[in-house]
């Protein structure tokens, strides 16, 4: 029997989990002198390098001594909850990373949450004690009472500490210690994480918890293996979560270490590997002996919280950027999406049009982030919360807002979440002029909502949340409340009648713009939409005039991103994504079709 040891990595957001993973690949000596690696390593995926947070659960594995270490980095976002979950039913230990200032955050309590259900046992890593305003001892004290609040067993409670500095590759057990290395890391993980249970003399029994893809070998099952031994050549029995049982064959057995993946004949019991050759295979399903199919049971998938429309792109400018633009090339490559990432489902609505449901905001802009980089050009709706009978009540996902901000601001902002049907549970002074305020919302609340509180909160309050539950619905919230500026006529867009326009509100767009008919320029400085010519350069005549020569000053445009642009929108508007512009737009383009749609929906 190898020696194996499995853990998961569980924090908020930013607390630190790729970078302690790098720091134990480093110090375990995984990497050998010749190889070279990036600086948060297990970050592959472009769009994780740039926005510096991790999208995919990725596993690796370190030797220490004789024990093979198997580690799954997790994200700590909560739009992808349903990784976590997941990959914590793999896993015999739990290091939680805690931010020495930042203390409890909302992931940090939903992924305890979900650990503590397991049963599994953690250690606690107090991580970024190098940070000037770090107070360890708080955010012990915090982690002792969140394991209160939520029943952990005594034996759970009893956890070992580790002070850590990720970063520069420092932990050590007490405050008071020198800088020492992640020896005492290594040691605590042999120390206080059981032994994978299981024999491989038993029948074989592998849950699969991630999936991947290859373009050569097709789906690639990645699953811990509770029972028995799997080789490569072997027929085996596939349980699926329906109770369908499905023959196959291995066709190929990967295993891990450090950054790497190599083919291997055989694993035992204990170990975590990915396998190729069962087209069919999906997250939750059980690897059986043919001859006694014991399947293990089925994993809950947490439900979608929002919808958006993905569409082909209709406007005037259509096909001009993308590559890729019919439906039947967005439609293949939303099921491609659909095949490793169970998280989220698809719907065909109507001709050209998709129905992609996620758990939230920012799970469908990395969806469509990605595609605009695949050359894809398509339209997306306003994101939607799904709205679930629930014993004949109208219910809808609340969220659990934890907001960080400035003292002297943070009335302001209680104000503006009350509109929004916010209630306050609680508000704590952070130390250095901040305030820690947590609410309850309706998910419909926070869509449009951050770009909103960092208007306020002049860039300094950041905001966090969680999906709490389904409860009843709460009527009507309020929404955006300035209009739009909106193109009048196609063309390129001049300095003069963009000077002219600035005084209206803010632009989105800057000189030289192709713009169209519909197309929205700006943001109005009112409640109401307003329709405006960008095109219109300066009459010239004969005649001197007194204002000839003024300096035509304009305002640098408001950058819209992806995100921004998709918080924004109202139900009447699109985003047109391309993979060279994001673009918002009027969903009927000229005035008489919006005034003739509006008084239908009126009527209605």
């Amino acid at each position: 029997m190898q020696k194996i040891r499995n853990i998961a990595v569980i924090a908020h957001v930013d607390h630190g989990k790729t970078t302690l993973v790098d720091g134990l690949l480093e110090q375990s000596g995984t990497f050998g002198s010749h190889e070279q690696h990036d600086e948060r390593a297990m970050d592959s995926n472009d769009l994780e390098k740039e926005r510096g947070i991790t999208i995919l659960s990725k596993n690796t594995a370190i030797r220490y001594k004789d024990h093979k270490i198997n580690i799954i980095d997790t994200p700590g976002h909560a739009d992808f909850g349903g990784e976590v979950e997941r990959v914590l039913k793999m896993v015999d230990g739990v290091l939680v990373l805690v931010d020495a200032y930042e203390g409890v955050m909302p992931q940090t309590k939903f992924v305890v949450k979900k650990m503590l259900a397991l049963g599994k046992k953690p250690i606690v890593v107090i991580n970024k004690i190098d940070k000037p305003s770090a107070e360890p001892e708080r955010v012990v004290d915090e982690m002792f009472d969140l394991f209160a609040d939520m029943d952990a067993t005594d034996e759970q409670q009893d956890f070992p500490i580790i002070y850590a500095a990720a970063r520069d590759g420092i932990a050590k057990m007490d405050m008071s210690e020198e800088g020492g290395d992640f020896q005492c890391i290594f040691e605590t993980i042999l120390e206080h994480v059981p032994e994978p249970d299981g024999d491989r003399e038993n029948h074989t029994q592998a849950q699969v918890f991630t999936l991947d893809y290859d373009n050569y070998v097709g789906k690639i099952g990645i699953s811990r293996i509770f029972n028995g031994v799997i080789r490569k050549g072997d027929n085996i029995m596939l349980a699926k979560a329906d109770g369908e049982l499905v023959k196959g064959k291995i066709s190929k057995l990967i295993g891990f270490l450090g950054l790497n993946r190599m083919e291997i004949e055989e694993a035992e019991a204990g170990d975590i590997v990915a396998f190729a050759g069962l087209e069919t295979v999906d997250v939750g399903d059980t690897v059986c002996d043919p001859a006694n199919p014991m399947p293990l049971d089925p994993m809950h998938i947490e439900e979608p919280t929002l919808t958006v429309v993905f569409a082909v792109n209709d406007s005037p400018l259509a096909g001009k950027e993308g590559k890729h633009v019919t439906s039947n090339k967005l439609r293949d490559r939303l099921e491609a999406e659909m095949n490793t990432n169970v998280a989220m489902k698809l719907e065909v609505v109507g001709e050209g049009k998709f129905k992609v449901s996620g758990r939230g905001e920012l799970q469908i802009t990395v969806l469509a982030e990605n595609m605009r980089r695949e050359d894809y050009e398509f339209s997306i709706s306003r994101p939607e919360v799904i709205v679930k009978e629930i014993e004949g009540v109208k219910c809808e996902p609340f969220e659990h807002l934890v907001i960080d901000v400035p003292e002297e601001l943070s009335g302001g902002v209680i104000e503006r979440l009350g509109k929004r049907k916010a209630e306050m549970k609680s508000m704590l002074p952070m130390g250095q002029g901040f305030q820690r305020i947590e609410f309850e919302i309706p998910a419909r609340a926070l869509i449009g909502f951050r770009g909103q509180f960092l208007t306020d909160t002049k860039g300094e309050g950041i905001m966090n949340h969680s999906f709490l539950e389904f409860r009843p619905y709460t009527g009507s919230v309020e929404s955006r409340s300035y209009g739009a500026l909106i193109s009048m006529t196609p063309g390129s867009t001049l300095a003069f009648s963009l000077f002219g326009i600035q005084d209206r509100g803010v632009l989105f767009i800057g000189v030289q713009t192709e713009v169209y008919e519909g197309m929205i320029i700006g943001e109005h400085s009112r409640s109401n939409d307003l329709v405006v010519n960008p095109i219109k350069g300066k009459a010239q005549s004969n005649v001197r005039s007194s204002g000839a020569d003024e300096a035509i000053k304009l305002v640098p445009p408001r950058d819209m991103s992806l995100e921004r642009a998709l918080e924004w929108i109202e139900d009447d508007e699109l985003l047109e994504v391309t993979p060279k512009s994001v673009r918002i737009r009027k969903r009927y383009l000229t005035e008489n079709e919006r005034k003739r749609h509006s008084r239908g929906t009126k009527k209605d």
